[in-house]
């Protein structure tokens, strides 16, 4: 499915200069038919499901208690 830089913008929660912008700079692969940038959406899925991944991770990470502070008594 194509999406248009509107669509994309709304898609990706972006603003549609940014998404321009990245088009232009071929960050993000796009169509031009003549008129306006077609936009394949299914290339941001691996994106999204990074992103996932991170903030499963980023989660695990946050639940785990904070270590005791270990008493050291020096000897001397």
């Amino acid at each position: 499915m194509y999406l248009t830089i509107s669509e994309t913008a709304e898609y990706l929660s972006l603003s549609e200069e940014i998404v321009t912008s990245l088009v232009l700079q071929k960050k993000i692969r796009a169509i031009y038919d003549g008129e306006q940038y077609l936009i394949y959406k299914d290339q941001f899925e691996t994106h999204f499901e990074q992103l996932e991944k991170y903030k499963t991770l980023y989660d695990e990470y946050m639940k785990e208690p904070i270590p005791e502070d270990v008493d050291v008594k020096d000897e001397d």
